[in-house]
């Protein structure tokens, strides 16, 4: 049996924030035992937060290797150029390494399931191996109708693949503006035929002005590269998403949809999500967003309109490191309204919900093996801090 006491017990569950609160487990890591503890050992004793162990929605593992490489601030035009120059500059040999190293920091930070967006195979094994649950994203790219096709056929291969390791894997669109409307649509239906669907959704301004008005930057930065452009629609781009994934079925969309991102979502958007997509959950990637566009997601709004948030902290290429509690530590300070109980279940609750890893992840609730997390150097009031970070306790 283990027994941990911390001042700050966040269960996310019916019992809440127990203060000296202590959990039990078992030696399988089962939860015995939750409540208020009367005394404890120096050895039990957490001065900090536990907590149950995060949910990661959007990550580019395989990108790792692009760790401190690229320029800050750069728009997403810029951002994409980086990506054509900077995508292959590592050895097949390196790039496993670096995948291998940052999954294990994941875990030993406290990440126990992950949505992980995957365009080719490098990370398979890795992660087929590693204690970390990931559902793995199949992200397919293809500005042009005739290719079509072809790019399903290849993701296709690369779906039996994944699931070979025993990865649950499936096709998915990557963007509105990096797909012809027909390979938005064929894969949009791969991916709701599994029941699983993640989306790069209004990231920038620059993929509003593109998709509404075909100007902008991201235009010019496609017509350059001889690229086709998605339909001038004078609608949002996710509207035009919506729009496409009814050609797939009518709506409602009753499977799990993670729209990343969302830094330009409106409340008419937010509307629409909220009656046509049930089971629509919304991955924050705050330092990515600082990163890349120096600009946050509508957070204050999207919680008021009923948005289910979670937590992703997308890649070594738009991200100085893979670190929840800095993501989340991010959320606090711009957003300092927002409770860190709600921020927490985000990170964890949310997060296990849209992987359908509820009933093991995400509370502390006795019965559940949800990992245990403790996150230290908080504030005197029990806030994060620039300093706090988490380690695994089980």
């Amino acid at each position: 049996m283990k027994r941990y006491v911390a001042h700050y017990l966040y269960t996310l569950s019916a019992q809440g924030l127990i203060v000296n609160g202590f959990v039990e487990l078992d030696d399988n890591g089962e939860i015995t035992r939750i409540g208020k503890a009367d005394s404890w050992t120096e050895e039990e004793y957490i001065e900090g937060i536990i907590c149950p162990s995060f949910v990661n929605t959007h990550c580019h593992i395989e990108l790792s290797y692009l760790w401190k490489t690229f320029r800050k601030a750069t728009g997403m035009a810029g951002f994409i150029d980086q990506i054509n120059e900077l995508r292959d500059n590592k050895t097949k040999a390196e790039k496993l390494e670096s995948i291998k190293f940052w999954m294990d920091k994941l875990w030993e930070r406290g990440v126990s399931a992950m949505g992980d967006i995957s365009n080719c195979d490098d990370s398979f094994e890795i992660k087929s191996k590693s204690p970390i649950y990931t559902r793995s994203f199949l992200e397919v790219f293809g500005t042009e109708a005739r290719d079509c096709k072809g790019v399903m056929n290849s993701v296709s291969k690369l779906t039996q693949k994944a699931k070979s390791y025993g990865l649950d894997a499936a096709p998915t669109p990557h963007s509105c503006y990096t797909m012809s409307p027909e390979l938005l649509t064929a894969s949009s239906a791969a991916a709701l035929k599994e029941g699983f669907l993640s989306f790069h959704s209004e990231e920038t301004q620059e993929e509003e002005e593109l998709i509404k008005y075909g100007r902008g930057k991201m235009y010019d930065n496609r017509k350059r590269a001889g690229m086709s452009t998605p339909p001038v629609t004078g609608k949002s781009s996710l509207l035009y998403f919506i729009d496409r994934l009814k050609e797939v079925h009518s709506a409602p969309f009753m499977e799990k949809i993670l729209l990343v991102h969302e830094c330009c979502m409106d409340k008419e958007g937010m509307e629409e999500v909220r009656t046509l997509m049930p089971n629509a959950y919304i991955a924050l990637c705050p330092l990515s967003n600082l990163f890349i566009h120096e600009s946050l997601p509508p957070i204050m709004l999207m919680r008021q309109e009923g948005m289910k948030l979670t937590i992703g902290t997308d890649s070594l290429s738009s991200n100085d490191d893979l670190d929840m509690v800095a993501e989340m530590y991010c959320i606090q300070n711009n957003f300092p309204q927002i409770p860190l109980s709600e921020i927490l279940t985000w990170a964890c609750k949310n997060g296990a919900e849209f992987l359908g890893k509820e009933t093991i992840l995400g509370t502390l609730e006795i019965g559940k093996k949800a990992g245990i997390v403790c996150i230290d150097n908080l504030s005197e009031d029990g806030l994060l801090t620039s300093a706090s970070r988490s380690y695994r306790l089980v």
